[in-house]
């Protein structure tokens, strides 16, 4: 179901299931009417699970090989699917003027029932970061979690200082 409030610049969505988590950044949900959609996390970042452009340019900006890069991508991955089972109920949130990526997939935030916001949890617990390439209401909040995380040495910080 879709909520819209005129007062606010936001849309929320319910009663959405996991079909499948697809990294630690992207799921695809299917609607009551069985219709799937694929999310990309709002405001934040996973490294890559498999070689691509994306990649390459996080090759070159964090000095990390590849290869390390994709077994990064795993464990965000894992953690995701630790975290979300297939066939959760699911609610997302998106800013009404920043909904769509350049690939049109859905930028939302993800609310697991008990109201636990996924995209906090992976960079919170080391898993993701923000992504500053973009401006997101909840990009501050992202920012604090991650130097968190990093101070701490959580998930993929354990590893390596940056990804």
């Amino acid at each position: 179901m879709t909520h819209f409030n005129v007062n606010e610049h936001r849309i929320i969505k319910t009663n959405l299931n996991l079909s499948r988590v697809v990294d630690g950044d992207g799921i695809i949900l299917n609607n009551l009417f069985n219709k799937s959609e694929e999310i990309r996390f709002l405001g934040i970042d996973a490294p890559e699970l498999k070689r691509c452009r994306k990649l390459y340019q996080d090759e070159r900006e964090t000095h990390i090989p590849g290869e390390l890069l994709i077994h990064l991508g795993w464990l965000s991955f894992n953690f995701m699917k630790e975290l979300v089972l297939p066939g959760a109920n699911i609610t997302i949130e998106l800013e009404k003027n920043n909904h769509i990526d350049l690939y049109g997939r859905t930028l939302a935030y993800v609310y697991l029932n008990d109201g636990r916001c996924l995209n906090e949890i992976m960079v919170a617990e080391g898993y993701a970061k923000p992504f500053s390439r973009y401006s997101c209401r909840e990009l501050a909040n992202f920012q604090v979690l991650n130097m968190k995380a990093k101070n701490e040495r959580k998930g993929l910080y354990g590893i390596v200082e940056n990804f």
